[in-house]
């Protein structure tokens, strides 16, 4: 290695070298983005309040510690909106296989699966799952109404694509934010499950936009398979209800200006 003292001079590029370097690589554009629901824009309600709610429900009011007990053991066995279920009956699997393609499967899989903890309250599988399908048995994340209004205001569209077995259009409805969704993309409705590159390509052509100026965000694996429709992805860890998501990293991919 030569010393170079401390007074040298940066040396001279040659005349033409700036056009030879050429630009910096470019954001790729997004004109669209598209989001999972679950683990992405809101979470399902806490485990404990879940089974208080459901039992209460069926006129039972339970000790805070046994409903604590009750929402560990439902939680192995599996809930619509929870981890996936340590073991599932032979008897469920056809209907686990189809939970996001048919509204009756998703039902009949969940109760099935709640029906294995014997919880001694008339018709709580059927309650538990009824939580699911109601706006007060999720929790939005608190980014998730600036991000999607920063969008809006932006002028980018925005389709939400899930895998499940039942509308939540309602639940935007009743949060006020359908109006800041321009579509919903429904794996029981287009009868395409995540990572099937075939729901992200329909959730595009709904928002009229080329997949690879599309950006997918979500939280698991089945997202990612937007790349192979073309699409850019964003993946970010699910938070605990009420936490924020980081969604707000969104806009700073999209080069929305979060001042406005």
């Amino acid at each position: 290695m030569h010393d170079v003292p401390d007074h040298a001079e940066p040396p001279h590029a040659p005349p033409g070298a700036d056009d030879a370097v050429g630009p910096g690589p470019s954001r790729r554009p997004v004109e669209a983005v598209l989001f999972d629901f679950h683990g992405t824009l809101a979470q399902v309600e806490e485990p404990r309040e879940w089974v208080l709610a459901a039992a209460a429900s069926c006129g039972v009011t339970l000790e805070r510690m046994r409903a604590t007990a009750l929402a560990d053991r439902l939680l192995t066995a599996g809930r619509a909106g929870g981890p996936l279920p340590a073991r599932v009956p032979p008897r469920l699997a056809e209907l686990w296989a189809d939970r996001d393609l048919y509204p009756h499967a998703h039902r009949g899989a969940y109760t099935g699966l709640a029906e294995t903890v014997d919880a001694g309250i008339e018709g709580f599988a059927e309650a538990l799952y009824e939580r699911v399908l109601v706006p007060e048995g999720w929790v939005p994340y608190p980014d998730t109404a600036p991000t999607l209004a920063a969008l809006r205001a932006a002028g980018v569209p925005v389709a939400v694509v899930s895998n499940i077995g039942f509308d939540i259009r309602p639940i935007f409805a009743a949060w006020g934010l359908a109006d800041l969704v321009d579509a919903f993309t429904l794996s029981y409705e287009v009868g395409r499950c995540k990572p099937d590159p075939g729901i992200f390509l329909r959730a595009c052509g709904m928002l009229g936009v080329d997949p690879e100026r599309a950006l997918m965000v979500g939280d698991t694996p089945a997202d990612a398979g937007a790349v192979a429709a073309g699409c850019g992805v964003l993946v970010l860890p699910a938070a605990e209800a009420g936490r924020p998501n980081g969604l707000g990293t969104v806009l700073d991919v999209a080069g929305v200006d979060q001042r406005r």
